[in-house]
């Protein structure tokens, strides 16, 4: 079940920890992708406000919203490039992404295999997606004061094996959201604190998100290493006896040559 787009902007544009949430996911994902000048960027989900620091520097921003999420306009300033699509047929042309975005909603659709297909479908090959989901052991996914507390979590593992069964190979992992997902004052002033003792010590597990960088492998045909046989044509008597030569009658020199030679006439 998908949240409400409403919901998910309040969180990310109108509370504290939605912009402290926010800028974390940024630097993650900044930390992936340091530079996309040139390329296709696609975010679906609510992916919006990830998007954010590459709209000046990719070629083209996409920004797809669910169905049952609904879709706002975005960015506020500029020309609009949220578009609503239907969670498994997005309205782009197979290969269209160099680079995806998917966040909340995964974890929130109700076919989530056919969505990994429609990933696949839409990146290039070569192309690379990031999938940000909440964290199974993370704090964030057991409290619903954020939209991380909706829908089924993942582990690291989890989200590998899923991406790997539509041939998206992943790439990298790592993690968000150290603090805590309160909305108290205290715990907001120490957020960035916790982001940077949570990414020196590498504590995935303890981070709110998971994201888990991907690319869409082309792999070539496998050969099966035996040589083609031409077929030979079918040999009916193959595997019997050879027929005996006619022998001469007994007693009967054979016949020779025309010069009459042993053909018993005088010379």
């Amino acid at each position: 079940m998908h949240l409400d787009v409403i919901d998910l902007r309040r969180f990310y544009y109108r509370t504290p920890l939605g912009r402290a949430a926010q800028r974390s996911l940024q630097e993650a994902i900044r930390a992936l992708w340091p530079n996309v000048a040139g390329e296709t960027v696609v975010g679906f989900g609510f992916a919006a406000p990830l998007l954010r620091p590459f709209v000046k520097e990719a070629a083209r921003v996409v920004c797809l919203m669910p169905g049952p999420q609904g879709v706002c306009r975005w960015p506020p300033e500029g020309p609009n490039m949220a578009v609503l699509a239907e969670e498994t047929h997005w309205p782009l042309r197979a290969g269209a992404a160099d680079r995806l975005i998917v966040a909340h909603a995964l974890e929130n659709s109700e076919r989530p295999s056919a969505l990994l297909e429609e990933m696949r479908r839409v990146l290039a090959p070569e192309g690379r997606a990031i999938v940000v989901v909440p964290n199974r052991s993370g704090m964030w996914a057991r409290s619903d004061a954020t939209p991380f507390g909706y829908g089924r979590p993942y582990s690291t593992s989890q989200l590998e094996s899923a991406l790997r069964a539509h041939d998206l190979a992943p790439e990298h992992a790592s993690a968000a959201l150290y603090g805590p997902p309160s909305h108290r004052r205290y715990w907001l002033r120490t957020h960035r604190l916790w982001e940077a003792a949570g990414r020196r010590l590498d504590v995935q597990r303890l981070g709110g998100a998971v994201l888990v960088e991907a690319t869409r492998r082309v792999y070539a045909l496998p050969r099966s290493g035996l040589k083609e046989k031409a077929l030979s044509p079918l040999e009916v008597l193959e595997g019997l006896a050879k027929p005996a030569r006619p022998r001469p009658a007994a007693g009967r020199a054979p016949r020779r040559g025309p010069e009459g030679r042993g053909d018993g006439a005088a010379g």
